[in-house]
């Protein structure tokens, strides 16, 4: 029974502390990508689609120094950089050029000029739609934070069904603890009841089991710090190697993960043996 709650504590920390890696790792890279989302406003050109750019035509060099202006005086743009036609397929290049098919298909020209705004708050967006929408000139308006959102909500589900899967396993690993500590109380009733005899407080006959509960946790959360270590090693640094930007976790955001992990097996079997002895034992 002890073994039994040791592999399930650690089963459940594992899944607990990898499910807190996760949700680093996606707050840290919100942050990564909040720091450098850009809306792009895309200028006119005369092979431009849309309606709009039609019946305007091209955008003209005062149309380009308006629209700067107007955006850096918006309180919520942190900066403003003007990408040519020659910059925008240079940098397209260079994004897609493992992406052979794309970038043959593509000419230089296909790309317009545009304004890449930095926002101080990604949430600022309308802002700057109001701002730019239906100007001379103005082809569309592109934000980056629409595309970022759906991504990152996906990997929000996957965080929550982590923890939701982690504490199930913490709360069955919380019912074994006390069935066990139960389960030696009684074969050690004699004992206990001796100690008893002799004058024994309640709290120095329940503190062998409580020391039992807390050892099994500490041993249960030191095997899942292994796992802990091994998800961030074998499976969150594998994902990182697939981009060009580093958004690894530090080792004192690992350490963290492991610390509360380990308090978290220590309470939970002591806490669960000091409850079990005095709802079902009464010593």
């Amino acid at each position: 029974m002890t073994i039994a709650v040791i592999i399930t504590v650690a089963i459940s920390l594992a899944l607990f502390g990898s499910g807190l890696l996760v949700q680093q790792q996606i707050s840290h890279m919100r942050q990564f990508w909040d720091e450098r989302v850009s809306v792009t406003v895309y200028m006119c050109t005369d092979v431009s689609p849309s309606k709009t750019c039609q019946e305007n035509g091209a955008a003209t060099n005062e149309d380009r120094e308006s629209l700067q202006a107007d955006l850096e005086a918006l309180p919520e743009v942190s900066s403003v950089k003007y990408v040519t036609a020659s910059e925008a397929w240079k940098d397209f290049q260079d994004r897609f050029s493992e992406n052979q098919a794309l970038t043959e298909a593509a000419q230089e020209g296909d790309i317009p000029d545009n304004f890449r705004v930095q926002l101080k708050d990604p949430n600022q967006f309308d802002a700057v739609l109001n701002a730019v929408e239906g100007r001379q000139g103005v082809d569309s308006v592109h934000n980056d934070q629409k595309v970022l959102d759906q991504f990152f909500e996906l990997l929000d589900g996957l965080k929550w069904a982590a923890l939701v899967v982690a504490f199930v396993q913490l709360g069955a690993a919380a019912l074994l603890i006390g069935n066990t500590i139960r389960l030696s109380a009684y074969s050690r009733r004699r004992e206990t009841g001796i100690m008893r005899l002799v004058g024994a407080s309640n709290f120095y006959i329940q503190l062998p089991f409580l020391l039992e509960g807390a050892i099994s946790g500490l041993i249960g959360g030191i095997i899942a710090s292994g796992f802990i270590v091994g998800a961030k090693f074998l499976l969150l640094d594998r994902i990182q190697s697939w981009f060009n930007f580093d958004i690894s976790l530090s080792g004192g955001s690992v350490a963290y993960v492991i610390g509360l992990s380990l308090i978290l097996g220590i309470l939970l079997c002591t806490i669960a043996s000091f409850l079990t002895l005095r709802r079902y034992l009464r010593v």
